[in-house]
Parts: structure tokens; C-alpha cells; sequence
């Protein structure tokens, strides 16, 4: 799961028009100051659940999307590497244990044994770190407006 945010200039027709180039120089700037406020939030929410080995605390990153964007919309994605951490969509959504897991300190690896099922399966709770981060989404807009603003040299 990954966020995206668009700037509405519609109210900004007429400067646009004006002043163009200034403004396509801004969109990306703009966008990245909104998506940082979601990645910090992302991050504080992983950083609350506590951690074994760390790696889905290196995973969260925010990315530009070339292809999603264009003069006039910038768009950056926020989300785990899945490649880094496997697990975040268990830990984002919850999952049913059905076997055995064990953890080697020394390899840092879990491993989970289905030779060995467990007598009843165990409901293993969600701890979402994507889905609250969506609650800075007033704060992120208004970090990319105060960025548009301010590269603009003009007054919110």
C-alpha cells in the first residue's frame, strides 16, 4: 500500500498562466515536502510496534514516480520494500498462524517449520503502520502548499 498526493491549482488558474515555468520548477519540490510528512508518520508508526531485527524499519521509503508525474503533478510513493521486508504486509494486516516459528538470533532469520503445524491456529493481530499514517494527510498538503508557497514567493 503506497500513498500518493495531487495539488489542486485549480483556485490558481490565472497565476499559472503567468507565471508557468515558476510553477513547474515547484510541483516536484511541493510534492516531496508532503510526501516526507507521510514518511515520517510511517515511520513513527513502525517504530511504535517495536522491533526484532530491524528490517522493516530499513524497508519504508518514499520514491518519485517519473511515471505517474508530468509538468504540472508530481506524484511520490510511500511504502516497504517487500524485497527487504517480506512480512510488513502480515504485520500491516494481521495473518493466521498455522505453524511453528522459531527465530535464530544469530542468522536473524525466522523460520517457519510446516512440517510442525500448531494444534489450533493462532490469530496473529494487525499492527498497521501504513493505513494511520493516512491521518497526516492534512498536514502533508499543508506542508506541499507551504513548499509551493514559498518557492513561489508568495503569501498562503
Amino acid at each position: 500500500m503506497s500513498f500518493s498526493a495531487e495539488v489542486d491549482l485549480s483556485d490558481l488558474e490565472a497565476f499559472i498562466d503567468q507565471q508557468a515555468d515558476a510553477v513547474e520548477a515547484s510541483i516536484r519540490p511541493a510534492a516531496q515536502a508532503g510526501a516526507q510528512v507521510l514518511y515520517e508518520a510511517v515511520v513513527r508508526n513502525v517504530a511504535s510496534i517495536g522491533r526484532v531485527t530491524g528490517n522493516l524499519q530499513r524497508s519504508i521509503y518514499q520514491v518519485f514516480s517519473e511515471d505517474k508525474s508530468n509538468d504540472f503533478l508530481a506524484t511520490y510513493h510511500v511504502s516497504w520494500n517487500a524485497r527487504k521486508a517480506p512480512h510488513g504486509h502480515l504485520v500491516e494486516y494481521g495473518h493466521l498462524q498455522r505453524y511453528e516459528i522459531t527465530y535464530d538470533p544469530v542468522t536473524r532469520r525466522f523460520t517457519t517449520h510446516k512440517d510442525r503445524p500448531l494444534a489450533e491456529p493462532k490469530h496473529v493481530a494487525a499492527h498497521p503502520f501504513i493505513r494511520p499514517a493516512q491521518a497526516a494527510m492534512p498536514a502533508a498538503i499543508a506542508a506541499a502548499k507551504a513548499e509551493l508557497y514559498r518557492r513561489l514567493d508568495t503569501k498562503s
